[in-house]
């Protein structure tokens, strides 16, 4: 609906995917650890769009890989990405086998565009990954995460 008021589709044509290593509580049922980041919690994974509004999620342990849970997001999501034509990704995404299943999914016209930081030889932000990064700042900002993953563990 967000979209819409905006005068834009509901479903965006481009898609933006990224994951996020975070601490849990104690209390937590589930949790894991990410080698990469050390950490042990949870990893939030959305896929957003051009205004960073979230159309994928999902949360899971903290060791499970982001082209794993970048998959289990959009599977869920799928019935309402049928527009989809172009997903970008950072460098933790690169590996043909997750294009390809992303094609799977969405279609075989969608491009994956992969975003790699060590070729950019020199501090740059790279265009629109910046999106996501804000969505998950005002998700961070929100505190009531506890709540999102409760919801996805009983989907």
């Amino acid at each position: 609906m967000a979209r819409e008021k905006l005068g834009r589709n509901a479903c965006g044509t481009l898609l933006i995917v990224d994951a996020q290593s975070v601490k849990n509580t104690e209390t937590a049922k589930s949790k894991g650890y990410d080698a990469g980041k050390k950490i042990s919690g949870i990893k939030r994974h959305i896929a957003v769009d051009t205004q960073g509004f979230p159309h994928a999620v999902a949360v899971s342990t903290a060791e499970v890989t982001d082209r794993k849970d970048a998959l289990q997001a959009l599977r869920r999501g799928k019935a309402q990405l049928h527009r989809v034509q172009s997903l970008l990704a950072d460098g933790g995404y690169v590996d043909a086998p997750f294009a390809q299943e992303v094609r799977e999914l969405l279609g075989e016209h969608v491009t994956v565009q992969i975003a790699k930081r060590n070729e950019l030889h020199a501090f740059q932000v790279i265009p629109k990954r910046w999106i996501v990064e804000r969505s998950f700042a005002w998700l961070e900002k929100s505190r009531n995460l506890a709540f999102l993953g409760i919801l996805l563990e009983r989907l």
